[in-house]
């Protein structure tokens, strides 16, 4: 049986460099009797940040910059470096330079790393320094004695910088879609076993031990052994039914979520409908052959040994097995493998596929209730292989139950099915544009009372968090401004209650059924940016708006 699915933190700090002892937070420079944080290194025999020792050069924003005459590095007399030491605060006072300079390390002479390298202390110890990365160039001991051009080159030219935290990162893979114990990826299909698999297992160990008994008396308690192989290979033969359809899917195009083994049987997610009747047809169709065709093997099989023994049991158990479970995915009913092939039928005769899933799924119904009665009946009856005066006691019960589970598996599968095929009815008017809710660009800094008063005055029901140039940072969320007790408001920055923007979490504004539905469930987050094809922004869409939608989508007639 294969079914079709329809279905940051803000930044702590900014980027700025926290303010020099010797200049300002914008970077202007101290008087010229002080020493810049980099001349002090350089007094010290560190080579300058800008040097061979670190592959990045930091940013004009980042770091102090000097508005007197270049300095090369290693360029100055020990006369100039005493000069410069005397005026340096004693709490800032570099370390003395030591007999030979080590290799500096090469993640702290950036200034743009000023939270792990203090300022206050420019010159850090160069006996606790960890070792330099073998895959970072490191500079001579003694920046005098480097190549004059390569001093030049590495003073007035500094490297590409990539800042850590807008740097790409790596591809997150997708998220586990779970349903019990994963036991492999056949086709990069992920399969589970549900924990009511165990069961049902159990229970198949059960019944089938106890008939070993009577065939096969000499087995003794070795005989549920037996069985739990049965159950095993009993649903292996599931699996590959499974895998037909999987495969199918994948022929056509069409993604599958995964495969799950269950209570009763497994299910392929197949998560888009198939696009003609035809297709709908083979996708359908293939797994009843796949059983058809493990039941043939397993009579050949069978034909090649003795009828009595364990092997010859296993095989003629496994060969009906096959055969009961194509017939019975052949039904003509839903979610059954013959309801989509009778849905399948009515489509290509009408044109409709609702008008096909509609029959399919009452055929279903209708189905449930006569196994709910039949099956009872016709193990009473002795048609089904025992005799009747044996059908009496806990086996009535039995099939009684398993009837009724049964009954209970096709009905809720079709009504299942005739809700989805009427929800992908009405999924076109699912409009990203008519969802969302209009937003105003604020800063940061912005107070969240003059937020809403400037929300309020343009009509619009959110705020999203823009960097000075307008390209927006986070969303500010609704349940946070709603924490936040009125008289606050004026004190509360609107930073502070936004998240963080995911590439996941833009959305175009012409997204509109599936695709929509689609891309919110690839990221799931309480509210998106909607923004144009330009790129501007357009507004933001609450998740539980498009719920809303989804449910009233559903609720509508057909």
């Amino acid at each position: 049986m294969e079914t079709s699915g329809g279905s940051g933190q803000p930044r702590s700090g900014s980027d700025e460099a926290p303010e020099r002892a010797h200049g300002d937070v914008n970077g202007t420079p101290a008087e010229s009797g002080a020493p810049t944080p980099a001349e002090s290194r350089r007094d010290a025999g560190e080579p300058d940040g800008a040097s061979s020792t670190h592959p990045e050069a930091p940013r004009a924003s980042d770091a102090p910059q000097d508005t007197g005459d270049p300095v090369a590095p290693g360029g100055k007399t020990s006369a100039d470096a005493d000069a410069d030491a005397d005026a340096v605060k004693p709490s800032e006072a570099p370390a003395p330079e030591p007999s030979e300079t080590p290799a500096p390390e090469p993640s702290k002479t950036s200034a743009d790393n000023s939270s792990e390298a203090p300022v206050h202390n420019p010159s850090p110890d160069p006996e606790n320094k960890p070792p330099t990365d073998s895959t970072t160039p490191v500079t001579p001991a003694n920046p005098d004695k480097a190549p004059a051009d390569e001093q030049a080159r590495t003073a007035t030219s500094p490297r590409p910088h990539v800042h850590p935290e807008v740097a790409p990162k790596p591809p997150e893979r997708p998220k586990e879609p779970g349903g019990g114990i994963l036991m492999g990826r056949p086709f990069g299909v992920p399969v589970y076993v549900a924990p009511s698999w165990f069961l049902v297992a159990a229970l198949i160990t059960w019944v089938f031990g106890g008939q070993l008994d009577r065939v096969l008396p000499e087995l003794g308690a070795a005989r549920y052994l037996v069985s739990l192989f049965f159950a095993v290979a009993f649903y292996a033969s599931v699996l590959v039914h499974e895998l037909a359809h999987t495969v199918a899917a994948l022929r056509f195009k069409l993604p599958v979520r995964r495969i799950q083994l269950q209570f009763f049987g497994g299910v392929s997610e197949i998560e888009k409908e198939s696009e003609t009747p035809g297709r709908e047809f083979v996708l359908a169709f293939v797994g009843p052959l796949l059983s058809l065709i493990l039941a043939g093997v397993f009579y050949v099989a069978l034909l090649a040994v003795e009828p009595g023994t364990v092997p010859g049991v296993l095989l003629a158990g496994l060969m009906i097995s096959n055969l009961i479970v194509a017939a019975f995915n052949l039904l003509p009913g839903l979610p059954l493998d013959g309801g989509r092939m009778l849905r399948a039928v009515v489509w290509k005769i009408t044109g409709k596929p609702m008008t096909g899933t509609i029959a399919a799924a009452w055929v279903g119904r209708a189905l449930a209730v006569a196994v709910l009665i039949g099956l009872p009946l016709l193990t009473q009856s002795g048609l089904l292989g025992s005799a009747a005066e044996d059908s009496v006691g806990m086996d009535t019960v039995l099939d009684a139950l398993l009837a009724a589970i049964l009954a209970a598996i096709i009905w809720t599968g079709a009504g299942n099915s005739l809700r989805m095929a009427r929800l992908r009815e009405h999924l076109p008017e699912l409009q990203a544009r008519a969802l969302t809710r209009r937003a105003v660009p604020v800063e940061t800094d912005t107070p969240l009372s003059e937020a809403l008063r400037r929300a309020n005055e343009a009509g619009a029901r959110a705020l999203v968090v823009v960097d000075p140039d307008g390209e927006p940072l986070s969303l500010v969320r609704e349940a946070a401004i709603v924490g936040v007790p009125e008289h606050r408001r004026p004190w509360v920055a609107v930073g502070g209650l936004a998240q963080d923007l995911t590439d996941g979490m833009r959305v175009s504004a012409e997204l509109a059924g599936e695709a929509l539905l689609e891309a919110l469930r690839a990221a799931p987050a309480t509210e998106y940016l909607v923004v144009e094809e330009s790129g501007e922004i357009y507004g933001v869409l609450s998740a539980a708006d498009v719920e809303r939608a989804f449910v009233k989508a559903m609720a509508r007639p057909s």
